[in-house]
């Protein structure tokens, strides 16, 4: 049966607020799990369990997060400097090293239990980086794959062309994920010149603007992310 999706856009909100809402709803989720698997006295099958799935949109004020397994050493940026310029920095749990979030650039947060449509984080990750490669097709752009490093790229098999568009990082608890992907429509690249971006040197960052030369309407990519999300998730998103 086909699921649905509560989608919620926030259009800007700061990042401490956007992943505090994302763990509520996290853990409401593991609380329903838990009620159903293990303290009814016949346990709910898991792809039966009520959970809610969910999609956030957000774009943040200019923030640097740095992943569990990241290293320190990729901010290049003193924190004096940061404060001087008014971006937030947060070491937060999902997997992944640096990157940046600001405005022009919009952010994905699924909250899916995958135990209802598969458990595979491989085939979890692939299908969001399907979204994003779907979506710059109908830009003219083409949007690939770089092996071994999870998000979407440009020319990422020609040495120093390779460009990242798209980066990811999720967490996942009892198959619960959060976090997300972060699509570069019209941010201000100048941003990623203070880290080494997802720990990944000697490759740069590029945004849907910088590509096609002008400003992209980002109702528009909503639009298109949202509908090649419906149709690689077989899913059906309901706004709330």
């Amino acid at each position: 049966m086909q699921q649905e999706v509560l989608f919620e856009d926030f259009r800007v909100k700061g990042y401490k607020e956007a992943w505090d809402y994302q763990e509520i709803l996290l853990k409401k989720n593991t609380d329903i799990k838990l009620l159903f698997r293990y303290q009814n006295e016949h346990p709910t099958p898991a792809n039966e369990i009520p959970t809610l799935h969910h999609l956030l949109f957000v774009e943040h004020p200019p923030v640097y997060t740095l992943g569990k397994s990241g290293k320190e050493a990729h901010v290049l940026i003193n924190e004096a400097n940061r404060m001087e310029r008014g971006i937030e920095y947060f070491h937060i749990n999902r997997g992944g090293d640096i990157t940046f979030h600001g405005p022009g650039q919009l952010v994905g947060y699924p909250i899916l239990d995958l135990e209802r449509f598969k458990t595979d984080l491989g085939w979890y990750l692939r299908t969001l980086e399907d979204i994003i490669i779907y979506t710059m097709a109908e830009y003219g752009l083409k949007g690939e794959r770089s092996v071994g490093e999870t998000g979407v790229w440009l020319d990422p098999n020609i040495k120093g062309k390779e460009r990242k568009i798209c980066a990811m990082g999720i967490k996942c608890s009892r198959w619960i994920t959060m976090h997300g992907f972060a699509f570069n429509v019209n941010t201000d690249l100048d941003y990623f010149s203070h880290i080494v971006p997802c720990g990944i040197a000697q490759k740069s960052v590029t945004s849907l603007e910088r590509e096609l030369g002008e400003k992209v309407d980002m109702d528009q990519v909503k639009y298109r992310i949202k509908k090649n999300f419906e149709k690689l998730f077989d899913c059906k998103l309901v706004s709330i």
